[in-house]
């Protein structure tokens, strides 16, 4: 797999699943391995990291969450020739079947990308309805995937948690069961808290969730919460990393000011900041110049200094 190779290069090791990996490889050794460019003529995938159970996951993530059909089939198009290999295709957009029919038209092996679905059952607060709506989202994923020939994921996220820990349970229940039907390798959450999680890990022998996808940029972030989901295992991927493309003007000029040193942007500032915290990410754009910038930020690393001062940008923790 050309993931792989490029994980290798990059000296990430492709096992090793401890609980402290997420951060140590998406941080540390990230920010300083060679670097990734691409500007080359053939694109170059961003580098990945391995999530806690040894599974590689690319860092850079596009996520289809505003699209219609036709646009999100465009886009992938876009985004698989700039060199994205990580794709999160939201049900809450209604855009899988044209995403699909992307990934089934281009030239890139199925097996050089992550593919994640999602499930919305979260307004449920039982055990028994959790698990329902949830067995009902995952044949959805199925149907909808497989416009484009994709029987298997490689990830499926339960886009919020349900209203009880004993319905977050039936919500997992039923992603068990679609992943020991072998149709999902790996299993992820959306929008949890660390207690959230817990209803899901203090079940014995259940299936850990490995992404937490949470609102996180270098505006708005919970400076607690990739260290929290890290001691569980689990990695944090940033939606809404560059605050819907509006990050506010303060946090919008130091970052240009960082960048100014670097020869980057203010937005690949703020994507690195979140990097080198020890997170990925998920962006969306229409822009294919947009595509391209969010990859090009794995070729310079910010300073101790520079990391610290972004990190007072946030808002007062005590909001959240």
């Amino acid at each position: 797999m050309l993931s792989f190779l490029v994980a290798t290069l990059l000296g990430f090791p492709l096992s090793q699943p401890d609980r402290r990996g997420v951060l140590r490889l998406a941080g540390a050794a990230l920010a300083s391995s060679p670097a990734v460019r691409s500007a080359s003529a053939a694109p170059t995938p961003g580098p990945i990291t391995t999530l806690s159970t040894g599974e590689a996951f690319p860092l850079a993530s596009f996520g289809l969450q505003i699209y219609d059909d036709a646009t999100a089939e465009k886009l992938t198009r876009v985004a698989l020739d700039e060199g994205y290999r990580n794709f999160f295709a939201s049900v809450l957009a209604g855009n899988q079947r044209g995403f699909a029919k992307a990934v089934a038209a281009s030239s890139v092996p199925r097996s050089d990308l992550f593919i994640c679905g999602s499930v919305v059952s979260n307004r449920a607060d039982t055990f028994s309805r959790a698990y329902e709506l949830t067995k009902r989202g995952c044949q959805q994923n199925v149907e909808a995937f497989a416009v484009g020939g994709i029987k298997t994921l490689d990830m499926i996220m339960l886009d919020y948690p349900a209203l009880t820990c004993d319905a977050i349970r039936g919500q997992w229940s039923a992603f068990e069961e679609m992943k020991a039907a072998g149709l999902v390798r790996t299993l992820a959450v959306s929008n949890f808290s660390p207690s959230q999680l817990d209803c899901i890990l203090g079940v014995k022998g259940a299936t850990p969730p490995l992404v937490n996808q949470l609102p996180y940029s270098v505006s708005y972030n919970d400076p607690t919460a990739v260290a929290a989901n890290a001691k569980r295992g689990v990695l944090v991927q940033a939606w809404s990393p560059l605050a819907a493309g509006r990050l506010p003007p303060s946090a919008r000029q130091a970052c240009a000011e960082v960048g100014e040193k670097y020869g980057k942007s203010a937005q690949q500032v703020a994507l690195r900041w979140i990097v080198q915290s020890g997170a990925a990410f998920t962006t969306q754009t229409k822009k294919r110049e947009h595509f391209k910038e969010d990859l090009e930020l794995f070729d310079f690393e910010l300073s101790a200094d520079e990391m610290k001062a972004l990190g007072k940008l946030r808002i007062d923790p005590q909001s959240f």
